[in-house]
């Protein structure tokens, strides 16, 4: 029995390893389907993702859940504003990639887990220890040291930040598995996505079939490469504590944010480090709370305060959390 846990826990941490490894390096990805712009790729990622859930929910034939929630036009509801916020996220997330601002958009997911938090204070009235209002009151010093060193607010980061903050505060409430989700708000992205790239080739703009056949695969993997980490979360979830999810999860800025340096080369001016260290100050202490709470007595952890508790479709963007802080990226 020992034996059996500690080899489902290997295989939870491979999968956790895989997905978030995948979100952080898809900033590589995006660049490849040029000369497509941002919105004929993120009409692309809506199409193939919905047919590539289907194909897979066809083959393990878990439709049921379908039934059910057209049976309830509230939840449905919350699946359309899930969809709405979602695309949102990709869209910035899939223009900042190939407009150069890789650093700035891997910075998006590092404030994500402090902006979770402020919703909540905001929208469901919850309190906060101590320790929490301090990281959230340096990731506010950070965003005003970032307005400084880019002469503009930091509006990727934060667009993506309250975008999947939003979507993930909504998926709560819809309680639908990762790609049962994915599925559904793709459903409901379909038609709008499919009538523009109709209309794109009607006009002579769509890329699609005008540059050559692996131009074309690659625009049809946006499926797969939206599906297949999504995949790999789920069964993390299952097998690995949350507090490990959570640490986990910030793999993928972690990527990101190399990448932009290293790969593409943006600039990071003294400045620009100043804030992002405000921010991974802010993770260290939220990180560190969140941790020393988690082992505490259960008689002892009735909690003088509670975090949103996001847990995204990892759409994920994605990407696209099982905890405070492990929000996935399912924008990537």
């Amino acid at each position: 029995m020992a034996a059996t846990s500690e080899g489902e826990h290997r295989t939870g941490l491979l999968n956790g390893f895989a997905a978030y490894g995948m979100w952080g390096l898809v900033p590589l990805f995006w660049p490849l389907l040029k000369p497509a712009g941002a919105l004929e790729i993120l009409a692309h990622r809506m199409v193939w993702s919905l047919v590539f859930v289907a194909a897979a929910l066809l083959f393990v034939r878990r439709w049921a859940w379908a039934g059910e929630l057209l049976r309830q036009p509230r939840r449905l509801g919350l699946v359309a504003v899930a969809a709405g916020v979602i695309t949102v996220n990709w869209g910035v997330y899939i223009w900042a990639v190939n407009a150069g601002h890789v650093v700035e958009a891997s910075l998006g997911y590092f404030i994500n887990p402090l902006v979770t938090i402020a919703m909540g204070v905001l929208l469901l009235k919850e309190r906060l220890r101590p320790v929490q209002w301090a990281a959230v009151g340096i990731g506010l010093a950070a965003v005003v040291v970032l307005t400084v060193g880019y002469g503009r607010p930091p509006w990727i980061s934060l667009c993506l930040a309250f975008s999947f903050a939003t979507y993930g505060l909504v998926k709560k409430k819809v309680d639908l598995g990762g790609v049962e989700s994915l599925a559904a708000e793709t459903a409901i992205q379909f038609l709008p996505a499919l009538g523009y790239l109709l209309w794109l080739t009607a006009h002579g703009d769509a890329s699609f079939l005008h540059d050559g056949g692996g131009h074309a695969a690659l625009l049809a993997s946006t499926g797969i490469v939206t599906a297949l980490p999504l995949v790999c979360f789920g069964a993390a979830a299952i097998r690995v504590p949350l507090s490990t999810l959570g640490l986990l999860q910030y793999l993928a800025p972690i990527f990101q944010f190399v990448l932009g340096i290293l790969y593409f080369h943006e600039a990071m001016p003294a400045e620009r480090w100043a804030g992002f260290a405000l921010v991974w100050l802010a993770l260290v202490l939220l990180t560190g709370d969140a941790l020393r709470w988690a082992r505490r007595p259960a008689r002892l952890a009735v909690p003088t305060a509670r975090m949103v508790d996001t847990s995204p479709s990892p759409s994920p963007s994605a990407s696209p959390s099982p905890s405070p802080s492990a929000s996935a990226s399912a924008d990537a």
